[in-house]
């Protein structure tokens, strides 16, 4: 595909900034990081003219791409701070990804959809962004590689993943929506210690289903 991202494009993406901006996200690094991602790159050419509305489309393999709001909104909450090491459950097409790695992040993503793991893990390099990709089941994350001191969770769980919860540093924040396969509420856990978790509500989203124990 041709990488290209030009005055208009960057016109498209200040104005996306002021439409999240007036929806209430308020962290400067995370609306730099929306401003900086060619959004257009990540999605299919026929919805290039859509790419910078503040909507899901569609990537395939029965994914989306999230609205950026949502992914905003989630990034705001995370509150990644430089060289934290971050967990993303659910790679998808990677835009969610590369707003992390603008954070400064160091990025551990997994995808359990083999097409949308091999696109990614071979496109976002391209863009000048290195994360470590692994295929495989989300729910598990990434045992041999944690703790991590922050995880995002970009597909629907119907309960908090405790597999995750332990794999979260003390200190730690996890942001994932929990609910049914049709909306779901925004929840954040805060890791205080191992043994004190705090749990807080952020509103309502929908996201597609996380599927525990299916790659394909």
């Amino acid at each position: 595909m041709e990488i290209r991202d030009d005055f208009r494009h960057k016109g498209l993406r200040n104005k996306l900034v002021q439409h999240l901006r007036g929806k209430g996200i308020t962290d400067e690094a995370v609306l730099k990081a929306i401003g900086t991602v060619p959004r257009h790159l990540f999605m299919e050419s026929s919805f290039i003219r859509f790419s910078y509305a503040d909507k899901a489309f569609p990537i395939g393999a029965g994914q989306t791409i999230s609205q950026p709001y949502t992914v905003a909104f989630q990034t705001q909450l995370l509150e990644v701070e430089r060289f934290q090491k971050v967990l993303e459950v659910g790679t998808g097409s990677g835009y969610q990804t590369a707003v992390l790695l603008e954070l400064g992040a160091i990025v551990y993503t997994i995808e359990r959809q083999r097409e949308l793991f091999l696109k990614t893990q071979s496109f976002l390099p391209l863009l000048g962004y290195k994360a470590y990709f692994f295929f495989g089941d989300g729910y598990e994350g990434l045992p041999a590689y944690a703790p991590f001191d922050r995880i995002l969770v970009t597909a629907a769980a119907d309960k908090i993943p405790q597999n995750l919860v332990l794999q979260l540093k003390p200190g730690g924040r996890m942001v994932v929506p929990v609910g049914n396969d049709k909306l779901q509420t925004m929840t954040l856990i805060e890791k205080i210690t191992d043994e004190d978790i705090r749990i807080t509500e952020h509103g309502t989203f929908s996201f597609v289903p996380m599927l525990p124990g299916r790659v394909s």
